[in-house]
């Protein structure tokens, strides 16, 4: 999986790494790989922290890449690496993380809700990241319910705490129909 993701950035890698003056071109396969490294790192860091959520909502489709706090910190984290190891400055580094990154994460999220694609598994992916922790979840079908707004209890257009508060209350079986009812 890591070589398809370190394939994909270097599809996407022309202008802002291979054809940048700002970047050497011995350090080019340096720059591509440190962006597969930051995107690997970010989700790890997403999913350590918590944040399924965040990266749900980043494979989900349903947001935009830029708008997502995983993305972004991905990104963030991808320019301080272009700074400190590649000795580039805040504006050159946000260059090319900001051509970059977008694009190769808007692919992943592509490449995973494509059912033609095997390139790319999102349960794969979560179970790689998570080291294992995901794997007793159906991811797929978690994702269908996440992307047909199943989660969205109180009709504002998100999934957040207030749904999770409005899945306890009310409704007949009690909190374990409630929690059992997600994941069928």
């Amino acid at each position: 999986m890591l070589e398809n993701l370190f394939d994909l950035v270097k599809q996407h890698a022309g202008d802002a790494v291979i054809n940048n003056p700002d970047v050497p071109n011995e350090q080019n396969d340096a720059v591509m790989s440190e962006a597969s490294n930051s995107i690997v790192g970010g989700l790890q860091n997403a999913l350590a922290g918590g944040n399924i959520k965040d990266v749900l909502s980043l494979f989900s489709g349903n947001q935009s890449v830029q708008n997502n706090n995983v993305a972004q910190n991905i990104q963030g984290g991808f320019i301080d690496n272009l700074m400190s190891k590649f000795g580039l400055n805040q504006s050159q580094a946000g260059g090319i993380a900001s051509s970059l990154i977008p694009a190769v994460l808007q692919k992943l999220v592509h490449k995973t809700n494509d059912p033609n694609d095997s390139s790319f598994d999102l349960q794969g992916i979560l179970n790689n990241f998570s080291g294992g922790k995901t794997s007793a979840f159906d991811i797929n079908s978690l994702m269908n319910k996440f992307k047909g707004g199943a989660f969205d209890k109180d009709g504002d257009g998100d999934t957040d705490l207030q749904d999770v508060a409005a899945m306890f209350k009310g409704g007949g079986g009690g909190i374990l129909d409630t929690v059992k009812g997600l994941f069928q």
